[in-house]
């Protein structure tokens, strides 16, 4: 390594930035930390994404912790999913103690206990939190298919199904209406239509329909309908400090692939709804996508490209994205790329696997004085490998950096501090009570009646004798025919929902 006050001086002028900056620590040497070369990231370079990783243990939540008091602080709006709860204590105050004190004096942290605004959610409803849901239609077919891991012609036959259905002017709110629509087009009713479709064919869309009704078996059904959350509510600020949005995940190992794809509809959904702002001096919201490798896994090379064009476009929306995962190798190149910000923790080195991530780590990192292979397996908790994007565009040195400590509690919050929490939140009466409007479901339901009421009364009038002329009486054609289920499907008909990334509908 290179003289030690030649590292410092390095580092010192490396993230001498002059705009605002999130302070993560001070550069160590020889295990003695230096307060005079701080290492930080451009609050302005925050948009240009990120990411966080290291092994099971080694301090990324913290490291979360701390950077989301500090965009709050900025005035920057903060989403992240809330993994194993850790991360609730940040609406409180943290509990100093000497040890703690000692060792930020030591980097040159003056710290002061301090809570932060948050809103929680959970996904469905499951949970302590707010909840969350989407409708089937702005969730769109390319999330969906992943959701329920079809294969790329399944996901494709799914594609024809949402356009019909788009088409049809049959809303798609929840998971009984999408089985409806299939249902309706393996029917003997439905065999023209399934065969205008043309490349959709009966045995498919029957996997796809046992695909859901298994999926809604595990209690799916929560997270689908409405009302539908409203991205925009993330974008909050209180007290002029930005609102840190918590979505808990309940039961994660349970169904990853279904909690991953959510949080990428959230991500879509703000790409479409958010205008152009070019670069900012600070951007509107950071999201923090934690287990991100549950998003990759098993991905089609639609869903992979679509990510990478959702990450490369929505820096210029002013959101800033950080992939939160063990290794770099969790993210797909053409992701990982784009990720301008790099703090990483301990990685471990005891099986060939490992020591291939290692190596793929190293490889990823701009050159340095370090012998990252050796340094990386020995960084402790709390300390970290950074570089990031200084104000120019360039990396900055590489930096051995030991973290500074979140000011908010590093432990979970109480069940009764969520519960108030929830409760005085203004979201909780918008979401938490369950809308099952008219859709698809009730649309299709009516077809099927009148169909059965035509019938009954062809066969009742060959039956009876001719009636007497007498006042007329709508029949239940007539009352079908001029409700207002069959009068929106009329409505609707033809007019196409406008889909985007994903094939997610865009707000109207």
């Amino acid at each position: 390594m290179a003289e030690k006050a030649d590292v410092v001086e390095t580092v010192k002028q490396g993230y001498a930035f002059e705009g605002a900056a999130l302070e993560l620590g001070a550069l160590l040497v020889d295990g003695e930390p230096k307060p005079e070369a701080a290492v930080r990231i451009p609050l302005g370079m925050m948009n240009r994404h990120g990411l966080v990783a290291g092994a099971t243990g080694t301090g990324k939540t913290k490291t979360l912790q701390l950077m989301a008091e500090q965009l709050s602080a900025a005035g920057v709006a903060v989403f992240a999913a809330d993994v194993k709860g850790d991360l609730s204590g940040i609406s409180q105050p943290g509990a100093g103690g000497d040890k703690l004190l000692a060792r930020m004096k030591a980097i040159g942290q003056e710290w002061t206990a301090s809570g932060f605004p948050t809103e929680f959610y959970a996904l469905g409803g499951q949970g302590t939190g707010i909840p969350i849901r989407a409708t089937i239609t702005s969730f769109g077919p390319v999330l969906l298919s992943k959701v329920l891991g079809l294969n790329d012609v399944q996901e494709s036959s799914l594609g024809l199904i949402f356009h019909y259905a788009d088409k049809a002017g049959l809303t798609l709110l929840d998971l009984k209406d999408l089985r409806s629509v299939i249902q309706h087009l393996t029917s003997d009713e439905g065999k023209e239509d399934l065969k205008e479709l043309g490349g959709l064919s009966a045995a498919t869309a029957g996997v796809i329909l046992r695909a859901l009704i298994g999926f809604a078996d595990q209690g799916a059904e929560a997270f689908f309908g409405e009302p539908e959350f409203d991205t925009a509510d993330l974008l909050q600020q209180r007290d002029g400090k930005g609102v840190i949005s918590l979505l808990e995940l309940p039961n994660l190992q349970d169904r990853p692939a279904l909690f991953s794809t959510f949080l990428m509809w959230l991500l879509a959904d703000l790409f479409h709804d958010l205008p152009e702002v070019g670069d900012v001096d600070k951007p509107k919201l950071v999201f923090f996508f934690d287990e991100a490798h549950l998003l990759f896994n098993d991905a089609s090379k639609a869903f992979l490209d679509s990510i990478a064009q959702t990450v490369r476009l929505i820096r210029s929306k002013g959101v800033g994205v950080f992939f939160v995962t063990q290794t770099p190798k969790d993210v797909p190149d053409a992701v990982l790329a784009q990720l301008g910000s790099r703090v990483q923790h301990q990685l471990r080195a005891h099986t060939p696997n490992d020591a291939k991530a290692l190596k793929a780590t190293v490889s990823t990192f701009p050159s340095s004085s370090y012998d990252l292979g050796e340094v990386l397996t020995q960084l402790g908790i709390g300390e970290a490998i950074v570089t990031v994007m200084n104000e120019s565009g360039a990396p900055t040195p590489v930096a051995w950096t030991r973290l500074r400590a979140p000011q908010s509690l590093m432990a979970p919050a109480t069940a009764e501090q969520l519960t108030a929490a929830v409760q005085a939140s203004p979201n909780n009466a918008k979401y938490s009570e369950a809308v099952d409007r008219e859709s698809a479901y009730e649309i299709l339901a009516a077809k099927v009646q009148a169909g059965a009421a035509q019938a009954e009364a062809e066969k009742q009038q060959e039956e009876a004798p001719a009636p007497r002329p007498q006042k007329h009486e709508k029949s239940m054609v007539e009352q079908v025919i001029g409700s207002t289920a069959f009068k929106q499907f009329a409505r609707s008909a033809g007019k196409e929902i406008v889909r985007g990334l994903f094939g997610a509908a865009r707000r109207r």
